[in-house]
């Protein structure tokens, strides 16, 4: 039976977990804080999933869902993850992760970083560019004419066809975007990241720019109503991967 490793089990973790185990995909669970805190969710996930280490969940996975924040990524289990397909969450935000000056300028991305410390991995950049919430709602099965599509990026042909494979039996068709050198067109604030999958993308954009005003203003930011999200078709997202721009941190609205 494969079985899919989550090193990082917060709302994308375990809402891909969730997909997983209703796909019929044994599901291993990590964390920062160790297999205790994960009682809850794996009782709820049921008898597919287990709590470990992320050095037991990097060994056990046939694949390994990275989604942890970009200034714990040095801490990844490098060996353990050695001839693994790992899946690259992360995304870069300055006010959590502090500065990165390679990633501020351009000169690299976040999954070139996350490769480079990740040597013999095998690294897909995927699910970083869809909201927590959208992961569930947007999930469909094969045959659906309203599935949804996501980019994916990566160095090894091999890898990215075993990455879209895993993503198709969660419930997504995949677009290649590319090497991990062109994974900066799904980076957050890219015309492909979180705002395709809402109701009403504006919407989605003028949030944010709500948000960052009410965090520079210090003043306690709205909780937005819950959105169920609207299917993007591979078509569409090709589209918006190829006419993107690319998006510095210091252009974004929320860095």
């Amino acid at each position: 039976m494969a079985t899919l490793g989550f090193i990082g089990s917060g709302s994308i973790g375990s809402n891909l977990a969730r997909l997983a185990v209703a796909a019929g995909i044994d599901v291993v669970l990590s964390n920062s804080r160790g297999p205790q805190t994960l009682t809850q969710t794996v009782a709820e996930l049921g008898e597919r999933a287990r709590a470990a280490t992320p050095e037991e969940a990097a060994r056990a996975g046939d694949w390994v869902v990275v989604s942890i924040p970009m200034s714990a990524s040095r801490d990844l289990p490098a060996a353990a993850l050695a001839g693994k397909v790992v899946l690259d969450t992360i995304n870069y935000y300055p006010m959590r992760d502090g500065t990165i000056e390679s990633l501020d300028s351009g000169r690299t991305t976040t999954s070139e970083l996350v490769q480079e410390h990740l040597a013999g991995a095998k690294l897909v950049k995927a699910f970083s560019n869809i909201s927590d919430f959208h992961i569930l709602s947007l999930a469909r099965p094969a045959d659906a004419a309203d599935r949804t599509a996501l980019p994916i990026a990566g160095d090894d042909p091999q890898a990215k066809a075993s990455a879209a494979d895993l993503i198709s039996l969660l419930g997504f068709d995949t677009v290649d975007a590319g090497p991990l050198t062109e994974s900066w067109r799904f980076e957050p604030e890219t015309d492909p990241y979180a705002a395709p999958y809402f109701t009403d993308p504006g919407a989605a954009r003028a949030g944010w720019a709500q948000l960052a005003d009410a965090l520079r203003s210090g003043n306690p930011p709205q909780t937005p109503p819950a959105d169920p999200g609207a299917p993007l078709p591979a078509a569409q997202l090709r589209t918006l991967l190829a006419e993107t721009p690319r998006k510095l941190t210091a252009d974004r609205v929320l860095a």
